[in-house]
């Protein structure tokens, strides 16, 4: 009865009782963020997906053209499989040196020795200044016939070396811009190699191991999980390469540095085909993907997860 008398004094619903402040404040708050993220991200995300099967540019209203971009671009395009290619030689070698190199240097700099974020702050400055203008323009002129590389060469009484303008070494060149800005990778390996127990290397020693064999023991099984993470950031990143080959060889000598980004660029930006390269970049979104995918498939061969016991 007393349930019954409670239930019929109980107020009708009301909206005002049903918004709560703080949730509103919250909303409000992050209401930017959410406006943001849907004109600027996923209404541009799904109008790519439209204008890959159309012909756009900019200057005239779309016209549908089915897969006609896709049919040009696996069979008409030359240029496409070529940037694709390079693209591939570019990750194949620059993600692993880039990871062995600042695992290296992490490890060295995890120490504990005088002046040691001196050190630290030096190996991320590259990683600071990141792909800017101002760096690519430092490696063009490092790199360049009468640069400062080839003074130092000459130096050792060799004859300079065409860094940039031959085939042969131009794409190099790059890669080993590439692997220099390697501070953000060795800040996350570094953070990883402070979090492992003390006691795992001191149990080690006790039994006799020595550094490599900790290393290879403790170290290196701990870090597997950030390694994973490292890689497929750098995996990334690799593919969706830009401003070093736009603003230091413009994809010459010969394409031989023409990255499948700049290429787009190119189709997309220089003559007009909008369309054609929202297929491009659709297509490196799918194979970014199958790439993403198979390291994922692949990581319970090689990670280690110690709450899992793996």
């Amino acid at each position: 009865m007393v349930r019954t008398n409670a239930a019929r004094k109980r107020r009708p619903f009301s909206f005002k009782q049903w918004i709560d402040r703080d949730a509103v404040a919250g909303h409000v708050f992050i209401l930017p963020f959410i406006a943001g993220l849907l004109v600027f991200t996923v209404f541009p995300f799904f109008m790519s997906l439209f204008l890959s099967f159309t012909d756009y540019s900019v200057f005239q209203p779309a016209k549908w053209i089915g897969f006609s971009n896709f049919r040009r671009m696996f069979f008409e395009d030359e240029k496409f499989w070529v940037s694709f290619w390079v693209t591939f030689r570019f990750a194949i070698f620059q993600v692993p040196i880039k990871l062995a190199f600042s695992l290296m240097v992490a490890v060295i700099l995890s120490r504990n020795t005088k002046a040691i974020g001196v050190y630290r702050a030096a190996f991320y400055i590259p990683s600071l200044m990141g792909g800017s203008v101002a760096v690519a323009l430092m490696w063009k002129q490092l790199f360049a016939y009468n640069g400062t590389i080839n003074s130092i060469i000459g130096l050792l009484g060799l004859g300079p070396v065409e860094w940039l303008t031959s085939p042969r070494y131009a794409l190099g060149t790059l890669i080993s811009l590439g692997v220099w800005q390697f501070g953000s990778s060795m800040l996350i390996f570094l953070a990883a190699i402070k979090n492992i127990p003390a006691s795992y290397h001191e149990a080690a020693i006790v039994d006799g191991a020595g550094p490599i064999r900790r290393f290879f023991s403790i170290t290196f099984p701990m870090l597997t999980p950030v390694l994973f993470f490292n890689l497929i950031n750098q995996t990334i990143g690799s593919f969706q390469a830009f401003n070093s080959s736009y603003l230091i060889t413009g994809g010459n000598p010969l394409d031989s540095t023409l990255y499948y980004a700049l290429h787009l660029y190119n189709e997309s930006f220089l003559y007009w085909r909008m369309g054609y390269g929202c297929a491009m970049a659709w297509f490196l979104l799918v194979i970014i993907g199958i790439l993403t995918m198979f390291v994922f498939k692949s990581s319970s061969a090689w990670v280690y997860y110690e709450s899992e016991g793996r």
